[in-house]
């Protein structure tokens, strides 16, 4: 038997029948390590954790890991690929959404739970203050953020476009902000302190309301305040 990513639930690993190829042993043996430094990051933070840590928890000599993964930063790279393979899923639906508000809501919403979910909101805020002093980190993070920002400004571009919005801000000066309150709203860990996921919805959508301004319309008579 051996060990696969569980698409329900990111980052977990799952039993399944033993890898028949060379490819699929090398890539359940590549998780595995991934859920053991997971883990000892979520126990003991980044820089508490150490690679004899992640070695025992994977069960496994340095020597070996070291051919996977040759340092911390490495394995953080790992772990922000597959939550991009999970933020690809909901991005789509940002595009797809009725509307630029709901959809950017809905996507919050749904980031925001999948956190909660696996517990990572305490990891992601230590790397990205780590980041702050670690050129590696700092890279990564940013590549992390290359096709959220993308699609969510292509997004946001139609809506425009479309004058449905009509943002307080041009989107170079937009962007960050929004997203700096957003990840401050995640990594804060409100659930810890008895907020609710459900419970952040509206003040998400007001956010976002507020700064991307919905444009008047006969169903929806919010007013339009042109740039100045």
């Amino acid at each position: 038997m051996s060990l696969e990513f569980d698409q329900s639930s990111p980052l977990l690993l799952q039993v399944r029948p033993e890898p028949v190829s060379r490819f699929e042993r090398r890539e359940a043996q590549v998780l595995r390590i991934i859920e053991a430094a997971r883990s000892c990051f979520l126990k003991s933070g980044f820089q508490g954790a150490s690679m004899g840590d992640i070695c025992s928890a994977a069960g496994m000599s340095p020597g070996a890991l070291y051919r996977y993964f040759p340092s911390k930063e490495s394995l953080i790279e790992a772990i922000c690929s597959l939550n991009r393979d999970n933020d690809a899923v909901i991005l789509a639906g940002i595009a797809n959404a009725p509307s630029i508000i709901d959809g950017m809501t809905e996507g919050f919403m749904a980031h925001a739970r999948r956190v909660n979910e696996t517990g990572m909101a305490p990891l992601f805020a230590e790397i990205f203050s780590a980041s702050q002093r670690n050129p590696v980190l700092k890279l990564t993070m940013e590549r992390s953020m290359v096709d959220v920002y993308s699609v969510i400004v292509s997004a946001i571009e139609a809506a425009i476009e479309r004058k449905e919005i009509d943002p307080i801000l041009p989107l170079n000066q937009l962007m960050p902000i929004t997203m700096a309150m957003c990840d401050g709203l995640v990594t804060s860990d409100l659930p810890k302190a008895g907020i609710a996921i459900e419970a952040m919805e509206p003040a998400v959508r007001a956010l976002i309301v507020g700064v991307l301004r919905p444009v008047a319309s006969n169903n929806d008579p919010l007013p339009s305040k042109n740039h100045t």
